[in-house]
């Protein structure tokens, strides 16, 4: 267990430590008092502990490659890498599905909503509310003349040029 000033917040303490340490070196927190060197060697311990932890776990990872059935906890780290692959594979799904959910949602959302003016119309009507817009699987607008498809709001037909009624 650590005894310094924070090792009783656990993980928060070696972030708050860190963060303490680092202002006592920016010389925020002076250094010739006893906190601020209180401070400081626990950050400076605090890094060389993390840089050492690195460093073995590199060591460890290259041991292992060299000769992975010589050690005892293979069996223990393959049922590890398994558990992974089966967690990673559980989290591909589940983020499929909501995708999935995500863009039934949006599909829900637009129906009934006015491309126009983004009115949300109930579902039993073929034209927008408030602008008058053909919705989506309603019948568009043709020429009254030539019967060409026009956009909502159409005057003239850009095809015969007849006048549109509205």
């Amino acid at each position: 267990m650590r005894s310094d000033l924070f090792g009783g917040l656990g993980g928060l303490g070696g972030a708050l430590g860190g963060l303490m340490g680092g202002l006592a070196k920016s010389g925020l927190l002076p250094k010739d008092t006893p906190e601020g060197k209180l401070l400081s060697a626990q950050s400076d311990l605090s890094d060389l502990q993390k840089q050492e932890s690195e460093l073995l776990l590199e060591i460890g990872r290259q041991a292992y490659e060299q000769t992975p059935t010589a050690w005892p906890q293979q069996p223990r780290l393959a049922l590890i890498q398994q558990n992974i692959a089966s967690a990673q594979a559980t989290l591909g799904e589940a983020k499929q599905a909501q995708e999935q959910a995500d863009a039934d949602k949006a599909v829900q959302d637009a129906k009934g909503r006015c491309s126009n003016c983004g009115h949300k119309n109930t579902d039993d009507v073929k034209f927008c509310q408030e602008c008058g817009t053909p919705l989506a699987g309603a019948d568009p607008k043709r020429c009254t003349t030539c019967g060409v498809q026009l956009s909502a709001g159409t005057r003239f037909c850009g095809e015969c040029g007849a006048r549109q009624e509205d």
